[in-house]
């Protein structure tokens, strides 16, 4: 298999399911009971947070568990609404974010808020100034990904948080990192979000685990769910404590040899553009700059037809637009591209685990599906 959609998911490294099999075979015991056996599991997941805070940069109590990146985005909108709700009532986003961070905000436009989506130029980027624009006195919250999951373009996030200050703005600033953390520059503390989502299994960890950075200036932040009061009280439940300490070797094996991997990654990208342009018709879409994200387009050519052709030889990727109903994604739909282009795109996506020889896969897969398409017409 060629493993080629890291940007949907990441596969599990042994390490990682070694160390969830220790937690759930010798520390499965409930984090909230007080009797050893029990804190020995509150010992895993806390290892596991001052683990990925680190990695973040934020002390571990700023950084609390969820189930998944999309439980972070709706947390952190719906309760920066809450937070701001004396104040006003509108909210900034782009119309290229994740659906966690959209469908969201749909909901919360149906409950009387005003949302300014901010739309990407031809490139997929969104700017600063943008936000600036649209900036208003009752504006409680901007929420802006750190790298778009089709393009891999990456956003201003640092610019829009010091333009914020710049014009005292209460508004707070939400940023879904599921695609950046470990792949791009992400410093919450430093670059001033108040609010930041984390996914496990984007870059190695398991499915069902999360993360939401609360910055400490945000006291009394709205709970997600009543109960037991773990997590400080702000997302009850019993404490995953497999999932967790998944997360956090995951993130330990990220950052070993962090920066060759970043340069892995980037240098397989660049290889892989310069071959796929070479196939006829091939152009490459947006202008993204993550190292793990590449978008093409094969006008003319159904983007979930090629993805079906690639799969059945083992080759994965996908399809940059949704094809439903031959619609475009929104991201895709957002570019403004011609319609057979927008059609075409197909998402090719890199892990550290990623070869050269997934590289010429694909290529020679394209390369082909395109000749027997040639050859039909």
């Amino acid at each position: 298999m060629h493993y080629l959609d890291n940007a949907a998911t990441t596969l599990v490294p042994e390490e990682v399911v070694q160390a969830m099999a220790d937690a759930l075979l010798l520390h499965s015991g409930n984090p909230s009971s007080q009797y050893p056996y029990g804190q020995d599991g509150k010992a895993i997941a806390e290892s596991g947070r001052a683990v990925i805070a680190k990695a973040l940069g934020c002390p571990k109590e700023q950084l609390f568990f969820t189930s998944c990146g999309t439980e972070s985005d709706v947390w952190a909108i719906r309760g920066a609404v809450w937070h701001g709700r004396h104040r006003g009532r509108h909210i900034i986003t782009t119309s290229v974010e994740h659906s966690a961070v959209l469908e969201t905000c749909k909901w919360l436009e149906a409950e009387g808020c005003q949302v300014t989506y901010l739309k990407p130029d031809r490139t997929g980027m969104v700017s600063a100034q943008q936000v600036a624009d649209a900036l208003r006195e009752d504006t409680v919250l901007v929420s802006m990904m750190l790298v778009n999951n089709e393009t891999g373009c990456v956003f201003p996030v640092a610019e829009v948080a010091r333009l914020l200050k710049d014009k005292n703005s209460t508004a707070l600033l939400h940023c879904d990192a599921v695609q950046g953390f470990l792949k791009v520059p992400c410093d919450p503390v430093s670059w001033g979000v108040d609010l930041m989502s984390l996914s496990g299994h984007k870059l190695g960890g398991p499915k069902g685990i999360g993360a939401l950075y609360i910055s400490p200036r945000l006291r009394n932040f709205r709970p997600l769910l009543p109960g037991g009061g773990q997590e400080q009280g702000l997302r009850s439940g019993t404490e995953a404590t497999a999932q967790i300490a998944g997360f956090a070797k995951a993130v330990e094996l990220r950052l070993d040899n962090y920066e060759s991997k970043i340069r892995h990654m980037s240098d397989l990208k660049a290889l892989c553009l310069e071959k796929l342009l070479t196939i006829p018709g091939v152009v490459a879409v947006g202008g993204g700059t993550a190292p793990h994200i590449l978008s093409v387009s094969l006008p003319g050519y159904p983007s979930g037809n090629i993805v079906s052709d690639l799969g059945s030889q083992g080759i994965c990727i996908s399809a940059g637009s949704a094809c439903h109903k031959g619609k475009s994604s929104h991201v895709v739909s957002a570019l403004g591209l011609p319609k057979r282009t927008a059609a075409g795109v197909i998402r090719i996506s890199f892990s550290p685990d990623t070869t050269a020889e997934d590289i010429e896969a694909v290529y020679q897969a394209l390369k082909n599906h395109q000749a027997q398409r040639c050859a039909m017409l």
